[in-house]
């Protein structure tokens, strides 16, 4: 199953408005709970664990990941991508602020192995992750995540 599929068209939100972290942790959640991948609870989870951590799942500069563990509400497997506009800052001094973030939910510690390596594939590519960031629609971004 290929990004796209594991997203879906209405898993991609496309953010104008500046954020708090808590904002955009819930945010980054949102499409989740309404497709009932996750509880309400995970994105309680992640925020705890920032508070606790710090952006543990600050990737690399513009990108992140937000995740917890399965027991903190993860129902089924699903992903989401939130592409924030103008960048929200989750304070990471070594990465700078987030434009695209990919909130992973996985039921278990070892079933998601292959949808990191597609997400990798799609992170080490500046200009794929250039065009969604840029990009003006969801079906823009949808088109990009078709080939991972």
């Amino acid at each position: 199953m290929n990004l796209s599929e594991l997203i879906g068209l209405d898993g991609i939100i496309i953010e104008e408005r500046d954020m708090s972290v808590d904002s955009a942790i819930d945010l980054c959640c949102s499409t989740l709970v309404k497709k009932g991948k996750v509880s309400e609870k995970y994105a309680e989870a992640i925020k705890n664990s920032h508070k606790e951590l710090g952006p543990y799942y600050v990737l690399a500069p513009k990108i992140a990941m937000p995740h917890a563990r399965p027991e903190d509400g993860v129902i089924e497997k699903g992903l989401q991508l939130t592409v924030f506009r103008h960048g929200v800052d989750l304070e990471s001094k070594e990465n700078g602020n987030v434009f695209m973030a990919i909130t992973l939910a996985a039921e278990d510690s070892s079933n998601h192995i292959e949808t990191i390596m597609q997400l990798s594939e799609l992170f080490q590519n500046e200009e794929d992750v250039e065009s969604i960031i840029s990009s003006n629609s969801a079906n823009e971004i949808y088109e990009i995540l078709e080939q991972y």
